[in-house]
């Protein structure tokens, strides 16, 4: 049962939240129990949380429908140029709360939901997360898409609608369980299935060239299905779509294989063609060159672009006959984006179906894919890089293989007429790349058919020119451009964090929340002791909720008023959860050797998902665990120091731990982690930030001074230069003492004491072969992880660079990213004010 508000908490929710009439209120009242008793057929008596879940959903999800229609309506009438985000992630978390907040609903339905007896953050903990992406990626397109609704560009996401999402993780006697994710059990209420719009998908068959032209024949057909969620912007009427695609056998899949008696197995086999659309890969940088996923490549991209030309060709509502004949003005009228090099194959589709669908000549076909088409990169690790074989495309897609060969050959005589006698170049440049197994280098492809290349953060885009790219970018400089990433402020503060949101518009307004820069306005506040308290105030709230929370979900007990130190990402060894634990074990042997010294208390919460194949990964998880046994149950230490292993971290779950952290730890090696994300989330909700010189976190440390995070360890530079003297981990190893300790302990099994061999290969990694340089930067971190026990020995200086940094946040919002892809590469001028952009 809900608690009634006070008048001073009402008086708090009343701004940012929207205004709860009385009409509303009795709208919404009226609306829920009609859904509970017509859509969902129950009554009072019988009816699940579940239930009034889903009438709340159904009740809000009402109030978008007229502002859908109406915004699509708006685009066929004034045909603006539209953006298209290709994406084979999406990772929404979940809708309900995020759809009032836009709406202004959120104190309607609190109220609504309060008088009907019900408690609204209950059923908010009843949906399920779309949990359609891995990580950052996917996460920063769901972003993406909130600023583009928000800023009104008439923007849509495309991808593929997986049955099952990123996989649910059990921790069980300390290692990770993967359970499958099955997302859709009980329906998705916000999801509307578009039959009329199914569109066919073609695979394998063989090519013909004759005078009319090119035919690829013979091929298997799978049916593309597609799945409309609305996205709505801030306020604004606007509401944009994100179009998911299922896959679906056609009626008569495999019968003409079979002989007379072959019915129900041709049945049964239906579920091949519907496999493409089951599963998402769970891989975060890294490429597995399975078969599956690069049809589910093709999938997405043969589906995206009928419909992308179908919209091209029909300018007014509602019409489907084609009125365009012409393709002069595609790319005036279209953008697409390339999130990494997963839809690549969008650039010889277009191509194909430009040149053998149309007709067009084959220099305006590619001249009007290049100018349609941008890509952004989202890593430099080459085994994130997608290579795919030569042998798998001439079997599944052998028509888009000879458009490779075509588009290679062109830009390889180019270069060579550029560059004459420089094979080595024309090596490295080329989309194919010989040896055994010939290959194509599917970043190279997304490089020559891309009017724009992006990094995403200052530092990333630099190396992309300087390294990834190099002899791209000597090529065509005036091609490569940075975007740095940002994230939404209405999920990642509005929604996630109300108390510091309400904190900051009693003293700014409330226009940050659409314009984030307005942050600024808070700098000269930073001394402002009312301020000062009620931020610190916010954050030890949020810290007592989260650790009830704790308490509740996983029976851990947590002291609220200790750090609360946090490092959630996947688990990766370029992030380096290890130098985590090895400074969790320093702590630790500190403690124990002197137990009476002062010891600031800390709670050091590691959370994120291992790839299911990926062995070191998931020993760092056991690593965490068996970390935390020790530690945890040791009355000598107390609660001066706890370790938790955050299971099955997700959007959710980070909307609740991010804004209860202290301490935001971002501590990838220099020159591998391209962005992230989660560091700017962290700033936003008033943690500090401890973390190297690498990608985004440059730029942060620039706009909030670099004395106002905990910055420590090697450059880009330094490790080049260690890289060419020659890392070897054995000289900090015998160098340094506590480093040494914590190494042996590890290896010897004191942290593992039922299976002392468990972490021997870990120690060996970390001694003989570490690429990411754990014990390089160990000291450093060590003595900068001692900077932050004496800052938050001093709360008020803590908060005051807490504040500062909330002000300096401004730059990380996703509406200022989006804002420079609509200027810089979609050519467009957003106007907001309009409620619809208007685009060059």
């Amino acid at each position: 049962m809900a608690k009634p508000l006070t008048d001073g908490e009402r008086r708090k929710q009343i701004s940012v939240r929207g205004l709860a009439g009385l009409g509303d209120v009795a709208e919404v009242r009226k609306s829920f129990n009609r859904h509970l008793h017509f859509t969902l057929v129950k009554d009072r008596n019988v009816a699940t949380r579940r239930d009034y879940y889903l009438a709340l959903a159904h009740t809000v999800r009402d109030h978008l429908v007229g502002r859908w229609i109406r915004t699509q309506q708006r685009y066929y009438e004034r045909d603006p140029k539209r953006i298209y985000y290709l994406s084979l992630e999406f990772y929404m978390g979940r809708t309900l709360q995020n759809t009032m907040v836009n709406l202004g609903l959120q104190n309607a339905c609190d109220e609504a939901i309060y008088q009907l007896g019900l408690d609204l953050e209950e059923l908010e903990e009843i949906e399920e997360d779309a949990g359609l992406g891995n990580g950052g990626l996917g996460r920063l397109a769901a972003c993406f898409l909130d600023s583009m609704a928000t800023l009104g560009l008439a923007a849509y996401g495309y991808g593929i609608r997986y049955e099952f999402g990123i996989f649910n993780q059990k921790i069980v006697n300390g290692w990770q369980v993967e359970e499958a994710d099955d997302w859709l059990r009980y329906g998705n209420p916000w999801e509307k299935a578009r039959p009329e719009y199914m569109l066919p998908v073609h695979f394998y068959g063989r090519v013909e060239h004759s005078p009319e032209g090119v035919r690829w024949l013979d091929t298997q057909v799978v049916l593309a299905m597609p799945y409309d969620t609305p996205v709505p912007g801030y306020k604004n009427d606007t509401v944009n779509t994100m179009r998911l695609w299922s896959a679906k056998a056609p009626n008569d899949f495999k019968l003409h294989d079979f002989n007379v008696g072959g019915y129900i197995e041709a049945v049964l086999d239906r579920n091949l063609a519907e496999n493409i659309s089951r599963v998402l890969y769970p891989n975060d940088n890294f490429f597995e060159g399975k078969e599956l996923r690069l049809k589910q490549e093709y999938f997405v991209v043969a589906a995206t672009l009928q419909d992308i030309i179908r919209r091209f060709k029909s300018s007014k509502f509602g019409c489907r006959d084609p009125v365009r004949t012409s393709f002069e003005t595609f790319p005036d009228k279209v953008a697409i984006q390339l999130n990494d090099t997963h839809p690549a194959l969008a650039i010889p589709e277009l191509m194909r179906i430009l040149v053998d669908v149309e007709k067009v000549d084959w220099d305006k076909a590619w001249e009007i894919t290049k100018k349609t088409c941008a890509y952004t990169n989202h890593t430099v690790l080459p085994e994130a890089l997608e290579r795919w074989p030569v042998s798998m495309f001439e079997k599944l897609l052998p028509r888009h293989l000879d458009i490779i060969y075509a588009i290679n050959q062109r830009h390889l005589d180019h270069v060579a007429a550029l560059f004459p006698g420089d094979v080595d170049r024309l090596r490295r440049m080329s989309v194919i790349e010989e040896g055994d197994c010939k290959r194509i280098n599917m970043a190279h492809l997304c490089v020559i058919g891309s009017h724009a290349v992006n990094g995403v953060a200052r530092i990333h885009s630099e190396i992309v020119r300087q390294s990834v790219f190099k002899d791209f970018y000597e090529l065509e400089p005036q091609k490569f451009q940075n975007k740095t990433n940002g994230i939404t402020p209405r999920r990642w503060l509005l929604l996630c964090n109300p108390g510091l949101a309400e904190t900051i518009v009693e003293r700014i307004g409330e226009g940050f929340l659409t314009d984030l820069s307005q942050l600024k306005k808070l700098l000269p506040l930073v001394g402002d002791e009312a301020l000062i308290r009620d931020v610190a105030q916010v954050k030890q709230e949020n810290k007592v909720k989260f650790s009830a929370f704790l308490e509740k979900q996983y029976g851990v007990k947590v002291n609220p008023s200790s750090m609360f130190d946090v490092h959630v990402k996947r688990i990766h060894e370029y992030k380096r959860q290890l130098l985590n634990c090895l400074h969790v074990v320093t702590l630790y042997n500190r403690i124990k050797k002197d137990p009476t010294q002062a010891f600031v208390p800390r709670t050091v919460m590691i959370g994120g998902k291992a790839a299911p194949g990926y062995h070191m990964a998931k020993k760092i998880i056991k690593l965490v665990t068996s970390i935390g046994n020790i530690v945890n149950h040791d009355p000598i230490v107390g609660d001066r120091l706890k370790v938790i292993f955050l299971e099955n971290y997700r959007v959710s779950l980070a909307e609740k731990v991010i804004p209860a952290a202290d301490l935001s730890q971002q501590i990838s090696t220099a020159g591998t982690e391209a962005s992230g994300t989660g560091n700017m989330k962290f700033m936003l909700n008033g943690a500090l930030t401890i973390g190297t010189m690498d990608g985004a976190n440059v730029e942060m440390a620039e706009e909030a001074g670099a004395e106002n995070l905990f910055i420590f360890g090697l450059r880009v530079e330094d490790v080049e230069a260690l890289d060419r003297k020659g890392y070897n981990a054995h000289e900090y190893y015998d160098r340094l003492p506590e480093l040494r300790q914590a190494v042996d302990q590890i290896n010897g099994g004191f942290f593992s004491p039922r299976e002392p061999d468990c972490f021997k290969d870990v120690v060996n990694m970390l001694l003989n072969h570490d690429r990411f340089k754990v014990f390089a930067d160990y000291e450093a971190y060590v003595a900068c992880q001692a900077r932050v026990d004496q800052l938050y020995r001093n709360p008020k200086e803590w908060t005051k660079k807490v504040i500062r940094n909330i002000a300096c946040s401004g730059k990380f919002s996703s509406d200022r990213t989006i804002t420079e892809y609509a200027h810089d590469i979609w050519g467009c001028d957003h106007r907001s004010t309009v409620g619809i952009s208007s685009c060059s």
